[in-house]
């Protein structure tokens, strides 16, 4: 059995660290959450630091039609090792499918289906096997699989509202600048040359071009190597407990992006919080769930202090009203569906206003980029090209 460096947090919010005996690292995960251990870091012992993996996950998209489709043969009356066998054969991601058919093992030798399922965080998260444990309490797990499919589905759509507003603007700038180092690197050159035949003083704005494009041609190699290190150096402090939160706290006060994470962290609190509720889950438990995949630092100890408030006999409402992230609306809505004893329907109906909050969001941010990039674009271009024409427009004259 591996070793696995720790650190965490308990409920109450104390720092803990130490060493685990396990055979994975998910099943290290898993241990550490039965402890009530809220994991921040987790390393294997003699491998503390290491470069991002790529690849090796399972996309929400196949978690979401798994789902389906095994609420769907459940439904049909199916027995659940059977829908295991034939979902994991069907799936084409292999990660996936080996994750299923060893959750079958598991389940024919005795275990239950969400206690199987938590042995693979990558694939259901702890929303996820708390929701089928509370449908297999029920006897309703076919309608928590129809529920939880629609959730990651909405979740999916939500997600690729972000990349889609993020997406685009990094496109442009990556070809911009592409281009800009080309001409640096290719063009500027020929001109120099050019220039330094005719003998002439240059002006100013052509001297600092020239100066840039010797920069680009003798540092190239090094700012991009540097920019990789910068890169590394910050997704490994984002993985840290006090990084993750000082990257998102920035992330939520940037300018017109902040306000669409906002709306984001609103949306994704409200509908997971329904799910939960209207599954069977309790409400502290989906708090603390909801707080620990809301997937903002920042987020989740704001919620995790209203569990807390909660736990102390509290109302939802009182300890939300306090935080600047949910607005009065916001607060004022949860209240009325605490009163009226609805407070399921009335999270998924903001969750509904705030989904649609975000397509707004995202269209404004576009419509804004838009015009700020080929504003910055054009001004880096212009110059160049007005740089270098000046001192043929110069010599032309001369000549004249």
């Amino acid at each position: 059995m591996a070793r696995f460096v720790w650190k965490g947090k308990t409920r109450s919010g104390e720092a803990q660290r130490g060493v685990i005996a396990a055979r994975s690292k998910e099943e290290a995960e898993v241990l550490l959450r039965q402890r009530q251990i809220t994991v921040t870091s987790l390393r294997e012992e003699g491998k503390e630091f290491s470069i991002p993996s790529i690849g090796g996950g399972v996309k929400e998209k196949d978690v979401a039609i798994f789902t389906r489709q095994f609420s769907v043969m459940i439904d049909a009356g199916l027995p659940l090792i059977q829908c295991l066998e034939i979902l994991g054969s069907q799936q084409k991601n292999k990660n996936f499918a080996n994750m299923i058919n060893q959750t079958r093992a598991d389940v024919e030798s005795g275990a239950t289906l969400s206690d199987s399922m938590r042995k693979h965080p990558k694939a259901f998260d702890q929303l996820y096997t708390n929701m089928v444990a509370a449908g297999e309490a029920g006897g309703i797990l076919d309608q928590i699989l129809e529920r939880l499919s629609i959730y990651i589905e909405k979740a999916v759509k939500l997600k690729a509202q972000v990349k889609s507003a993020l997406i685009y603007p990094v496109v442009i700038c990556l070809v911009a600048i592409g281009i800009v180092v080309l001409i640096m690197y290719k063009v500027i050159p020929t001109f120099e040359a050019m220039f330094k035949s005719s003998g002439q003083e240059l002006p100013g704005m052509t001297r600092v071009t020239l100066e840039a494009s010797r920069f680009t041609q003798n540092y190239l190699i090094f700012i991009i190597v540097a920019m990789v290190l910068i890169f590394i150096a910050l997704r490994q402090y984002h993985l840290t407990y006090h990084g993750r939160r000082v990257v998102d706290k920035v992330m939520l006060k940037i300018p017109v992006l902040g306000g669409l994470l906002q709306k984001i962290s609103i949306a994704r609190f409200c509908r997971t919080l329904s799910t939960l509720i209207s599954s069977g889950v309790p409400i502290l438990d989906g708090i603390e769930i909801t707080a620990k995949t809301s997937g903002n630092a920042i987020v989740e100890d704001s919620l995790m202090i209203v569990r807390k408030d909660i736990e102390e006999g509290k109302t939802i409402a009182e300890p939300l009203s306090k935080l600047p992230l949910f607005p009065p609306m916001v607060v004022s809505m949860i209240g009325v569906g605490e009163t009226t004893g609805a407070i399921d329907v009335m999270l998924s109906k903001i969750a509904d206003f705030y989904e649609d909050e975000v397509d707004v969001a995202v269209a404004g941010l576009m419509s804004l980029l838009e015009p700020i990039l080929i504003i910055f674009l054009g001004t880096v271009i212009g110059f160049i090209v007005i740089s270098l024409y000046l001192p043929i427009f110069k010599l032309a004259t001369t000549i004249g």
